[in-house]
């Protein structure tokens, strides 16, 4: 029922936005951005759900904490990324869009070299 709600959500919005930038095109992107964002709550909602899970995960298996808490980092830097380079083409700018998509891309690079340095670190205890 919640994805129905979502969908109903979008379409909605984008209705409104598409109406709106005929008159006065800022109209239109204001709608989009409060469309927007209102999905994104919807979506932190079922986030807090998705961490409890996650955190049973760890009770059954003894995980180090830093690698899930460096997964749930890259997954939000991803998510926002791509919100704002969402709102950034809708608005017209895709050279900006392209480079919130560049650093969220560096910044997921940096974040995963520890977990990747990790990884190598215990193949090359397997193999010693």
């Amino acid at each position: 029922m919640d994805m129905l709600k979502i969908a109903f959500i979008g379409v909605i919005g984008v209705i409104l936005s598409v109406q709106f930038r005929g008159h006065k095109s800022e109209y239109g992107l204001y709608i989009s951005l409060a469309t927007s964002l209102l999905i994104l709550f919807c979506i932190a909602d079922k986030l807090s759900a998705v961490i409890e899970a996650v955190n049973k995960i760890q009770g059954y298996i003894n995980l180090n904490t830093v690698y899930l808490s460096t997964l749930a980092k890259i997954i939000g830097i991803t998510y926002i990324a791509e919100f704002a380079s969402g709102i950034c083409k809708d608005a017209g700018y895709s050279a900006i869009a392209g480079q919130i998509e560049v650093f969220a891309k560096i910044a997921v690079m940096a974040l995963s070299m520890p977990v990747l340095l990790a990884l190598l670190e215990t193949i090359d205890s397997f193999l010693s």
